[in-house]
């Protein structure tokens, strides 16, 4: 017997497999947490394989259905909707499958729900208000706001702007004329200005989104006039310039005709050799008239130099006539492009909270502090870390994202880099136990860890109380290019009482060594 079977005749065209169900649901906003501006349009998708059927639900009043008279719920796979209504808003979808569903790899149920929130936005809005802050740093009389007001305000005073915004801007671009700063994009509620220089300056401000897609400006022309000052002079930094020469910082700008350059001196050594230094000119910068530029002869200072300035009071006087009063032995302190400044690293803990700051679990003692966000003294800025070792305690910390991830900063082969970190002393003992090393910090970078670093600072029993005190250290990092990490360890092992100081203004910046 023969039996012939054509291709038309395969049973498996026959056999009926089963179709897998998969949930797999999408909005047009998806990638962007599902944000949207008031009364912009949005889209569901509901591209799951096996809906027997579904019906999405809307809030009652909120939302706008395309295409449909009934705006709180549909039955359709794709749906436009248009929010009328700011806030959080729970779209929610309730499916029925054929199967079991699959949602990634685990299977669900044949009945699943979901529960979309939509972030509806309006537009981004700024208000501005401003205070004098009065000489002990307390609030003081508020600014009036508008063109042409011109509020007057001492020489040597400090504002603080504060802001409100609506509609959720991500970044902020604030311009201070005359200020200092100058500018800033730190997206704080409060930024506190000090001028310096006589004149009328203007206040602008800005803030936006990138998605979805919004903006807003406000400018102020001649909102203060900075007025000649009764309150003495103060010098508020003393700083290496680009080019190696010497700025010094004062509180308001300097008459240049009462300059005299044999009232003031500089010194220099490097690895402890002294080295001549001869004073060339002693000028105020023609940009900066708050900043006196001392140069020296044929030479410049180097980030592995100590220098030490000195001014014995002489002629110079403000613009507005009020004399600069001596000062002894001062050092100058290197301020170069921070790497730590790029977007993610919280140097100056502006925009960072404790738990960004977290215990690195080296155990005992390294685990006994206390570390918060203060308002209470700051080098620059708003905010600072205090911290707290425990009697005879320790600490070791890095700054960490949300996800607790350590934030990278990027190094170049073959350069040295200067590590810089600013403290505010409180509470400090000689140490009375064990050892007898003084209190410190160490900063331990990771790959290439160089453990034998020294303190950056030690707390002696000398260091000063009360004042920030600039401290740093070289380092090439291992010579190699890349991305590292920092943790920064505490020793208070030693002492049977607490340290307390407040942290701040953290850097890495590439130096210049003498040659």
């Amino acid at each position: 017997m023969l039996l012939t079977l054509s291709c038309d005749d395969d049973p498996a065209d026959d056999v009926q497999l089963p179709e897998i169900s998969h949930r797999v649901i999408m909005t047009s906003q998806m990638d962007f947490e599902n944000k949207v501006n008031l009364n912009d349009e949005i889209t569901f998708g509901d591209v799951s394989v096996g809906v027997v059927s579904r019906t999405w639900t809307f809030p009652e009043g909120v939302a706008n259905i395309s295409g449909s008279e009934n705006n709180t719920t549909s039955s359709e796979d794709i749906v436009q909707a248009f929010f009328t209504q700011l806030g959080d808003h729970e779209v929610k979808l309730h499916q029925t499958f054929q199967s079991s569903a699959y949602v990634g790899t685990e299977q669900r149920g044949t009945e699943l729900d979901t529960t979309i929130v939509v972030r509806v936005l309006g537009n981004i809005g700024a208000n501005l208000s401003a205070n004098l802050l009065n000489s002990d740093g307390s609030v003081g009389e508020a600014l009036t706001i508008g063109d042409n007001s011109r509020n007057e305000i001492m020489a040597g005073s400090t504002v603080r702007y504060s802001i409100t915004t609506t509609g959720e801007p991500e970044n902020y671009n604030w311009s201070f004329e005359g200020g200092d700063p100058t500018t800033s994009t730190e997206v704080v509620e409060e930024l506190d200005v000090k001028y310096k220089k006589l004149g009328e300056y203007g206040f602008g401000f800005s803030a936006n989104r990138a998605r979805p897609e919004g903006g807003y400006e406000l400018t102020y022309t001649n909102l203060v006039k900075i007025i000649p000052s009764t309150e003495p002079v103060t010098l508020d930094a003393i700083e290496a310039t680009a080019d190696g020469n010497i700025g010094l910082n004062f509180s308001r700008e300097m008459e240049p005709t009462t300059i005299d350059m044999t009232n003031f001196s500089v010194s220099l050594a490097n690895a402890g050799v002294e080295i001549p230094a001869t004073i060339a000119s002693v000028e105020v910068d023609p940009n900066e008239g708050n900043i006196v530029v001392i140069s020296l002869e044929n030479d410049r200072v180097y980030n592995d130099d100590t220098a030490i300035v000195s001014y014995t009071a002489g002629d110079l006087t403000t613009t507005d006539a009020y004399p600069a009063e001596s000062f002894t032995d001062l050092p100058v302190v290197f301020k170069g492009n921070n790497i730590l400044n790029n977007g993610t690293y919280d140097y100056s803990f502006e925009n960072s909270t404790a738990a960004n700051w977290p215990y690195q679990w080296w155990g005992a003692p390294w685990d006994a502090y206390n570390l918060e966000i203060s308002t209470a003294q700051a080098q620059d800025g708003e905010s600072s870390a205090l911290i707290e070792f425990d009697p005879n305690g320790g600490m070791i910390i890095a700054h960490t994202d949300t996800s607790g991830a350590a934030i990278p900063f990027t190094v170049e082969e073959g350069k040295t880099y200067e590590v810089g970190v600013w403290v505010y002393v409180e509470t400090l003992s000689e140490p009375d136990t064990g050892t007898l090393f003084a209190p410190d910090l160490r900063f331990y970078w990771a790959p290439n860890t160089d453990w034998g670093v020294a303190p950056n600072p030690a707390f002696t029993s000398d260091f000063a109380l009360n004042q920030w005190v600039y401290s740093s250290f070289l380092t090439d990092f291992g010579g190699v290019a890349g991305d590292f990490t920092l943790s920064i360890r505490g020793y208070n092992q030693d002492n049977s009482t607490v340290t307390r100081f407040y942290m701040d203004n953290l850097s890495i910046s590439e130096a210049v060594l003498r040659p």
